[in-house]
């Protein structure tokens, strides 16, 4: 123990120094509950600040029976041995505060730190307060996991406790003022976002963070503002964008519509004309038959004469029946041989009419024989002219013979080409067969690569991401670069893959290996530093180990069961095996079987070996300094995960050597391809040629044969011609002949019919006398059925208006009995049954006939029917469109609105907090680096960010050098060794300590990884720090200090016994303790 400032181990009471006795185990007998905890410690005196802690209480927490703890109002440490119960007193104020169980690191139920074999336990904790100390009380309950909370002894919600809590700014979750043990690590490991958030809760004004949180929100929404004013202007003009697409097409599509309006005007008035048209009928229908009517009135009138007459000529009729009937035989031979004659004579008629006709065919023929004649004659003419043309063609064989010869090599020419074409095809397709065999097996080398890759990947991601880094950069390095350890190790047996795995290391499993050191540190900084990946890497040594023969012949060990050197059961690149041979000493540890560990003790006495693997374990070997006995572990081997995927490099590499061969082949067989198909396309066009001669010199020399042939055969044909001649005037003369004789017959006829005539007067004066008399009698039944005609047809004219103007009625969506609208009047025509109608003044500009509506209708029909494809969703859609793009560009208008408030109020905000933060950390920042600067070191805080605008990106970086020779780096929790973080994490919370406006901080156990210097620089600024005036209250935990260290009295120091000899708790009186003290002081010099 150390003794302070020369003090004696005895506390001084006016150096208010307390001494708790607390926390022995489980099993020491003399810890009993106290009904009175308070009374043996004293109250420290001092200027407490507002929510420091005043007393601690605890009963049944953790190994506390009871305990009771009195802390000062500036720097309280609390020294103890480890597992004395330092701890515990962090955890009562953490729980005690409404604090959550899992911050601290040790249970995630708040039951686990209620002391074993008890169902309930209470902390207590004291805060001060002007207007009257706050006394929070927590009871646990194990059995149902659940807290009581209780203010000043009455009952309340642990919410209410929360909110008491914060308004004293006590922020247990917060590591820039409560560092617990287990969470001292992970201050390094805090973001720069996540500092910067504890650092404005611990010692920034209370709005700062409200400010910070506000702005974080407001660019949160600026964002989503943004990007939906982004989104709806992009949506907007791709809408603009697709209407104007479809401008044309609703254009087409309302020009189709006026066509189609135009089209139902027409059809709409084309009733009105048809009945304009019936009714003008109608009254000419009308006004015929009124004339008709006064033409029967007449007839009738004319008639009464005729009637008359009739009756006297049917007087006559009765006479001359009677006289017909005693003439009837008479008349009737007279009509038969009437009949006979008349028939005779139209028969010579049309027999005359046949010999005309018979002359004019012939005088035809005739006429038609001549024509050919002269046509045949004339193309003999030309076929002797043509054939006089025609060379000599006796000449022309040899020629033939000549072009026969050069087709018939060029044609052979053409075969074997044609042939080494086949050939080069079937070689093209052998290689590419043997390319693509050779592509698999590649394929088949690269998926087992993948698959250990795989594992890698899902294993050390980190590491993964490097391997895919080095590979794009692997023109930066100067010498050889490997990859990881397991991707470059090939196996040459799976079933050995566990001895390697089990033998090295799985950080060396993953590590990178260099052959020079500047590569390593370009690797490192832009891998580690730059990438923030965390990896391995190792350097080979520069003279190479891999070949390093070993000190033992594997010959001499084979009596034991080893089979091989572990370097034996695998390949691996050179630099490789020479840091595993070197690190490892690969090629001096063998490799057994079950007949090894049969004989391990035997092996082990013999050997000498340091390490040795059997089949399923491996065994460490070592010699004792002092003894010089053996002393050997072993442990049984892991199976592998990594190399169990073998790849044969080597295979690898000759088929991507033969595949390359395979390529040049083909590229070569591909260019004679090429040649040979040339040499054969210019092959054929001169079989082409040759053929082409050829046939015109056979067509020349047949040609003469032809024209002679033609020849004969047309001087036949006007030969036949000739021979079938016809004599015109024969046969015109016999016709006239014929013609004459037929006449005179016919006159004999003519002669013999009119005496019969004669003899039938009286039979036709009779039909005379009918016939005048029907015919007077037809005049007027014909006129009598044209008047009803005419009647009916009147009739049927009034219906069809009628039902005309119903349907004309129709198309206007006029009622039987609704008027037609002034507007759409153009005249007023008068119906036969009294109504007035017209047609719509609409129609007044179209066409007033029903020829013109139809040609203006087919003419519209037709230009309606050119708009074809014409889809009225398109319409539809457009319209639609056009409302949502003015919907839309009145809300793209109010949104930019509502994002230029939001722009105003962060820029508002931004400046309440920016400026104010930036001074803080600038404070920070001089008393950090004024910090480092006392121990030779450097440091500096500074406001980081990447984006001003990000306002949820901000955060405090702090970056140290403890060295002269290397740059500033930044706290992480890879880069600087623990006790660097310790010291820099300290440091950082003593620059807050002035600044602090939290009424306490928790600082456990920090100096553990720091040095002797560090740990006394450290602990003289804690000191010098926490016992200025109005700082508030500090407690620093520690297990051990160093001798001479320096002390203030202003500290609270509070030691943690421990022991089977300890005082129970009611039997503790520190005044007692004091005057003991005095007493054994004074009594000394006496003796």
């Amino acid at each position: 123990m150390a003794t302070p400032s020369g003090k004696t181990m005895i506390p001084n009471p006016q150096a208010s120094k307390r001494t708790l006795s607390s926390e022995a185990s489980s099993e020491v007998p003399s810890k009993r509950k106290n009904s009175n905890p308070t009374s043996t410690l004293p109250r420290p005196s001092g200027p407490f600040v507002e929510g420091s802690i005043v007393r601690i209480a605890m009963e049944n927490f953790l190994t506390y029976d009871i305990c009771e703890v009195s802390p000062g109002p500036h720097l309280n440490m609390i020294i103890g041995a480890n597992g004395t119960g330092k701890s515990s007193i962090v955890c009562a104020i953490c729980l005690g505060l409404a604090g959550k169980p899992a911050f601290m690191g040790r249970a995630d139920k708040v039951g686990f730190f209620v002391k074993r074999g008890c169902s309930k336990g209470v902390v207590e904790i004291e805060l001060f307060r002007t207007s009257g100390n706050l006394i929070i009380t927590r009871e646990i309950d194990v059995i149902k996991n659940q807290s009581f909370w209780f203010i000043n002894k009455k009952p309340v919600s642990q919410k209410i406790v929360e909110e008491q809590v914060a308004a004293l700014n006590i922020q247990v979750g917060n590591l820039c003022q409560f560092l617990p043990q287990d969470k001292v690590g992970e201050f390094a490991k805090l973001s720069k976002i996540e500092l910067l958030e504890a650092t404005e809760k611990s010692i920034g004004p209370p709005e700062m963070h409200r400010y910070h949180c506000e702005l974080k929100n407001f660019r949160e929404r600026e964002k989503q503002l943004e990007t939906s004013c982004k989104e709806k202007s992009e949506y907007l003009e791709k809408m603009v964008q697709r209407n104007e697409r479809y401008k044309q097409d609703v254009e087409r599509f309302y020009e189709r519509k006026r066509h189609l309006d135009l089209i139902e005007m027409l059809e709409a008035k084309r009733p009105w004309v048809e009945y304009e048209n019936v009714r003008q009928e109608y009254e000419g229908v009308k006004l015929v038959r009124d004339r008709v009517k006064e033409e029967v009135r007449k007839l009738k009138e004319g008639q009464v004469p005729m009637t008359r007459r009739i009756e006297e000529i049917e007087r006559q009729r009765r006479t001359l029946e009677t006289r017909i009937k005693e003439k009837a035989t008479d008349i009737k031979e007279a009509s038969q041989k009437c009949k006979q004659r008349q028939d005779l004579i139209e028969r010579k008629d049309r027999y005359i009419k046949e010999l005309q006709q018979a002359l004019t065919v012939k005088q035809n023929e005739e006429q038609d024989r001549q024509k050919r004649i002269s046509n045949t004659r004339k193309m003999i003419e030309d076929l002797q002219n043509e054939l006089r043309t025609v060379e000599n063609c006796e000449n022309l064989q040899p020629q033939i013979d000549a072009i026969t010869n050069d087709l018939r090599r060029v044609q052979e020419e053409k075969g074997s080409c044609e042939g080494e074409i086949i050939d080069k095809q079937r070689e093209k397709e052998m290689l590419e067969k043997q390319k693509r065999s050779v592509g698999d097996h590649i394929i088949r080398f690269d998926n087992l690569m993948n698959q250990k890759e795989d594992k890698l990947r899902q294993r050390y991601r980190d590491t993964y991401d490097a391997v895919l880094w080095l590979r794009n950069n692997r023109d930066r390095f100067k010498q050889r670069v490997c990859e990881p350890i397991m991707l470059t190790i090939n196996m040459k047996d799976n079933k050995n893959a566990k001895y390697v795995e089990n033998h090295i290391s799985s950080n060396d499993l993953r590590a990178f290996v260099f052959e020079s050191q500047e590569d390593m540190e370009i690797f490192l900084r832009e891998v580690r530093d730059n990438k923030k990946l965390r990896v391995n890497a190792v350097i080979a040594p520069k003279i190479s180990y891999a070949d390093k023969a070993p000190s033992r012949s594997l010959n001499e060990l084979k009596q034991y069961g080893f089979f091989s050197y572990l370097r034996e059961l695998f390949d691996a690149p050179d630099p490789v095996m020479s840091y595993l041979c070197c690190q490892y000493h690969i090629h001096e540890v063998p490799v057994g079987t079950e007949r090894t560990r049969e004989r391990i003790e035997r092996v082990i006495q013999e050997t000498r070996l340091k390490q040795i693997y059997t089949a399923e374990e491996k065994y460490v070997l070592k010699t004792s300094f002092y003894s010089n006995k053996v002393i050997s572990s072993n442990t049984s081997l892991k199976v592998a995960q990594f190399l169990t995927v073998t790849v044969d490099l080597e295979q690898r590499r000759h088929l991507e050597e033969q595949l390359k061969e395979i390529n040049r082949k083909l590229e070569a067989v591909e260019s004679g391809l090429v040649t040979l198909r040339d040499t054969n396309k210019h092959l054929e066009l001169k079989d082409n040629e040759l053929r082409l001669k050829k046939k015109e010199l056979l067509e020349r020399k047949t040609k003469k044969r032809q024209l002679e042939q033609k020849i004969s055969s047309k001087l036949g044909s006007i030969r036949l011609m000739e021979q079938d001649t016809c004599n015109l005037e024969e046969e015109e003369r016999k016709a006239s002949t014929k013609i004459k004789e037929i006449n005179v017959q016919k006159a004999k006829l003519v002669t013999e019919l009119t005496g019969l005539v004669k003899n039938t007067t009286v039979i036709s004066e009779k039909n005379k006398l009918e016939a005048d008399y029907m015919s007077s009698s037809s005049q007027l039944r014909l006129i009598e059925q044209q008047f009803i005609e005419l009647d009916e047809n009147r009739q049927r004219l009034l219906q069809k208006c009628k039902e005309l103007m119903k349907r004309a009625r129709q198309v206007c969506n006029l009622s039987a009995d609704q008027a037609v609208p002034q507007e759409f009047q153009t005249q007023v025509p008068t119906i036969p049954n009294g109504h007035n109608s017209s047609p719509p003044m609409a129609f007044q500009d179209l066409p007033n006939t029903l020829d013109e509506i139809d040609a203006l209708l087919t003419e519209e029909r037709s230009r309606a029917s050119c708009f074809t494809g014409l889809n009225p969703t398109v319409v539809e859609e457009y319209s639609r469109r056009e409302i949502e793009i003015q919907q839309l560009t009145e809300e793209l208008k109010g949104k930019k609105v509502e994002l230029d408030e939001y722009r105003e109020n962060i820029s508002q905000v931004k400046e309440r907090w920016l400026n104010p933060l930036k001074e803080l950390v600038e404070k920070i920042n001089e008393k950090f680096s004024n910090f480092f600067s006392s121990m030779q070191c450097a440091g500096e805080v500074d406001l980081h960010t990447e984006n001003e605008e990000d306002y949820d990106k901000y955060g405090i970086r702090i970056r140290v050098k403890f060295r002269s020779s290397t740059q500033l780096h930044e706290l992480t929790p890879h880069h600087q060794s623990g006790g660097e973080r310790s010291v820099s994490t300290m440091l950082y919370l003593m620059a807050l300590q002035e600044l602090n406006r939290c009424p306490f901080r928790v600082v456990d156990e920090i100096n553990q990884g720091m040095d002797p210097i560090n740990e006394r620089r450290v602990f003289e600024m804690v000191v010098n720090t926490a016992c200025k005036e109005n700082t508030s209250q500090y407690f620093f935990i520690t297990p051990k200090l160093l001798q001479n260290l320096p002390y203030s009295e202003k500290m609270t120091v509070l030691f943690v016994y421990n022991g089977p000899h300890m005082l129970e708790p009611n039997r503790w009186n520190l005044k007692a303790f004091q005057r003991r003290r005095r007493r054994i002081t004074f009594t000394q010099p006496s003796q």
